[in-house]
């Protein structure tokens, strides 16, 4: 009897902090494979709050509490198409809020399929009520104090409060 391949996906970004609208399409993602890897990966655009295993660790404790068992949390600040090659991934998930997400998003799969014929890009359209949220809005929201809890992982929303007001004493 031939071994049937684990069929691998990764959803990579820099999660910083992770949100609500990046645990629903974990979850959604997480029924149509085998294997999902959630990955930090290093974004020279942005200054991050966490480092990238404080975000790291936050995702598996999201992930633990969420009992997601075919999740697996990474970092990497590998060209993503090596780090998937490396992996053994067949697809990249990318969700979109906008059709601004979309005009990036298409260019950057249409570059990885080209550096990797053999990785898709699977674009999973946000769920209505996250379409408005990003992690630059969280941070936002948290530097002034507003409550997260609608926005954020309840297991984190501490974590988030207490990075905020150090940044803010120091």
């Amino acid at each position: 009897m031939a071994k049937t391949q684990q069929t691998i996906a990764i959803y990579p970004g820099s999660f910083d902090p992770i949100t609500l609208g990046h645990l629903n399409i974990i979850k959604r993602a997480a029924v149509l494979f085998d294997k999902l890897i959630v990955c930090v990966m290093v974004n020279s655009e942005k200054n991050g709050l966490f480092s990238y295993e404080d975000r790291a660790a936050l995702i598996q404790r999201v992930i633990d509490g969420a009992g997601l068992t075919n999740v697996e949390v990474d970092c990497s600040t590998e060209l993503l198409v090596a780090y998937a090659k490396r992996k053994k991934a067949r697809a990249l998930i990318k969700g979109l809020r906008a059709v601004s997400d979309y005009e990036k998003e298409a260019q950057m799969a249409l570059i990885n399929r080209k550096l990797n014929p053999k990785l898709d890009t699977l674009f999973l359209t946000s769920s209505e009520k996250y379409t408005y949220l990003s992690s630059t809005v969280v941070k936002e929201m948290a530097y002034y104090g507003a409550d997260l809890r609608d926005f954020i992982p309840r297991e984190i929303v501490d974590d988030v409060r207490e990075k905020i007001n150090s940044r803010r004493t120091n």
